[in-house]
């Protein structure tokens, strides 16, 4: 019988959370390419987010990974960690034999602890919609972010076939959103945030999972086409403040709003851009890479990643290689050695960038990089882009934290993408065991008087 009681016992220790639990629900929306002037300055169409941060915590600027692109920070976003750990190192994988289009979509290539092993492990269920690198994961309700290579713009089989639990894509049609055509889901049209909003809204009512996270990815998109202050952006905004207005009142039916912390955080920033160059251009004339990167006998290449470019060399160990790059760059007119500047191997651990880059290249403001080992080495490049590493304030995202749990009217200067999912875990009393962000002190109501 003792060893019974002290069995039982263990197991009831073993139970308990680490933290104590702050709040019973977590909503998480990530607005791709979120920026903090769309609630700080009241003249951008976004209610919501501007009403949540009177009445919660919020940060002036968020520190993005590099690159800050979706995927790898999105990754970070639900392990607290940098790419170069989780191994979401870019959107789309180096491949040695050239770029055939692949994107990091399955969750089995995320080498660290997530959100969703955590609470998987824990028996708490969970929930995405549209998250990127989500297809399989452990998430008890998940309409990952997936399409198929032969029919990239309709996404609806792809989602269909990897849903979580199966039908679970026809059921939110059917009681959530009617059925939809595939520009429905379709990235060039702001109703996808919408009815992504209206599967999330309808999972929380129906299903009221410990954690749901929701992608928004359509301000993305806008901002890419006309820059950071094109009138479709402010049409995208207002879109994604209108979803994160359905997702608030879903709480409300749900009667669950008073228990639930509601956070909208994003990727990156944006950057108006002016000019493109193709510094694989250089290596080709150099004869490091063909006009592809399958050529069999190249020795060096770029990746570009927007606002960013990481060399890779065929042999890691070739240094010979790497400083005849390195000469290359340095052999530049000043006037063109002035539009980037080039972050070594040591500046790139120190940033938890991909392990395997030998070197890379991040634009000054304007500037964006290409692929092509082909045409001229310049060429107009109308818009905005981002991929930047994040020292500067136009490529920072936004953070704001309101609901259960959040102390109100708390504001920090700057926090990291990497200390939000340790912010999630604290929140829901489970700890993230892997994760090198920080909980701010303040950040919750009881650590205030």
């Amino acid at each position: 019988m003792k060893k019974k009681i002290f069995l039982y016992c263990a197991i009831l220790l073993l139970s308990i959370p680490v933290f104590a639990q702050k709040a019973k629900y977590v909503v998480l929306v990530s607005v791709d390419g979120f920026r903090p002037d769309f609630y700080l300055d009241p003249s951008w169409p976004a209610p919501n987010m501007q009403q949540m941060l009177q009445n919660g915590v919020y940060a002036q600027g968020v520190r993005g990974v590099f690159p800050t692109v979706t995927y790898p920070s999105h990754t970070t976003l639900i392990t607290g960690v940098m790419p170069g750990k989780h191994g979401i190192v870019y959107n789309t994988p180096f491949e040695p034999g050239g770029q055939t289009g692949r994107w990091y979509m399955e969750a089995k290539e995320i080498k660290a602890e997530t959100l969703w092993d955590v609470l998987h492990k824990a028996g708490l269920a969970s929930a995405a919609v549209s998250w990127p690198v989500s297809t399989g994961a452990p998430i008890t309700y998940n309409l990952p972010e997936t399409w198929s290579s032969a029919t990239p713009g309709d996404r609806r089989g792809a989602t269909s076939e990897h849903a979580t639990p199966k039908g679970l894509f026809e059921e939110v049609q059917e009681f959530a959103t009617g059925k939809l055509e595939a520009n429905d889901l379709s990235l060039k049209y702001n109703g996808m945030n919408e009815n992504l909003a209206r599967m999330t809204a309808y999972i929380i009512k129906k299903y009221k999972p410990r954690l749901t996270a929701v992608h928004l990815p359509c301000t993305d998109g806008a901002q890419h086409a006309e820059g950071r202050e094109g009138k479709g952006v402010r049409i995208a905004v207002a879109s994604a403040d209108h979803a994160i207005g359905t997702i608030l009142e879903a709480l409300d039916k749900a009667g669950i709003r008073d228990s639930t912390a509601v956070i909208i955080t994003g990727d990156h920033g944006f950057v108006d851009t002016h000019t493109g160059i193709s510094p694989n251009v250089w290596l080709q004339q150099a004869g490091l890479t063909g006009k592809t990167a399958d050529r069999g006998n190249w020795k060096a290449t770029f990746l570009s990643s927007g606002g960013a470019a990481f060399l890779h060399l065929k042999d890691p160990k070739d240094k010979q290689t790497l400083q005849q790059v390195r000469n290359i760059l340095a052999a530049l007119p000043p006037a063109q050695q002035a539009l980037f500047r080039i972050l070594d191997r040591s500046e790139l651990d120190k940033a938890g960038a991909n392990p395997e880059a030998a070197l890379a290249l991040t634009g000054k403001q304007g500037i964006r990089f290409n692929n092509s080992a082909d045409g001229p080495v310049f060429s107009a490049a109308p818009g905005g882009a981002h991929g930047y590493f994040s020292d500067f304030d136009e490529i920072r995202t936004g953070f704001i934290g309101s609901g259960a749990g959040f102390s109100k009217h708390g504001v920090y200067p700057e926090i990291g993408l990497e200390d939000i999912a340790p912010l999630v875990a604290e929140l829901l009393g489970v700890r993230l065991e892997q994760a090198d962000g920080v909980v701010y002190p303040g950040m919750f109501v009881s650590e205030r008087k």
